[in-house]
């Protein structure tokens, strides 16, 4: 158990559906980790109180373990600042780090959270997969569906969402 506390891992989490006749502790439990609409995403790292926050909509986002590629990519493409400007190298150096490439290895790493960042929006708006969702938005992952935890899927899922 001292070793899972110790190795934290930065998690992607992706909503999926939408809350109509939701309950209230599901919407708010999406505002609390800024899932305002379908395809947003967010980069956090599995803490106890995220993990109970993820639990407690696993029918709404789905979330897995996201690689350094993955965070790059969605640094480049979707990262966006204060005003909607693109996310560059020249904001990386302003931060402390030589290239986007070198923040998304920080933020897997868990050495520095994304939404903490100075100036940053901490939602990346992702557009619907290309191709579609391969199963139903409203069974769980491991049912064949979409939602709920993923794993290292959540990485092909996020490529073909960028």
């Amino acid at each position: 158990m001292t070793e899972q506390a110790n190795e934290r891992k930065c998690l992607a989490v992706v909503r999926v559906r939408g809350t109509i006749s939701a309950q209230r502790e599901a919407r708010e439990t999406l505002e609390m980790l800024r899932l305002a609409r379908c395809n947003h995403a967010v980069l956090i790292d599995n803490r106890p109180s995220y993990l109970g926050m993820l639990r407690q909509v696993e029918s709404y986002v789905t979330w897995g373990e996201v690689s350094k590629e993955t965070v790059a990519l969605l640094l480049k493409k979707r990262g966006r600042l204060a005003g909607n400007k693109k996310l560059a190298d020249e904001y990386a150096r302003k931060v402390g780090y030589e290239s986007l490439d070198a923040l998304a290895e920080a933020i897997v790493a868990c050495k520095v959270e994304y939404q903490k960042l100075p100036d940053i929006q901490p939602v990346f708006k992702l557009h619907p997969p290309s191709k579609g969702f391969k199963g139903k938005t409203k069974k769980s992952f491991s049912a064949g569906g979409e939602a709920g935890y993923r794993g290292e899927a959540i990485n092909e899922l996020v490529k073909r969402m960028v």
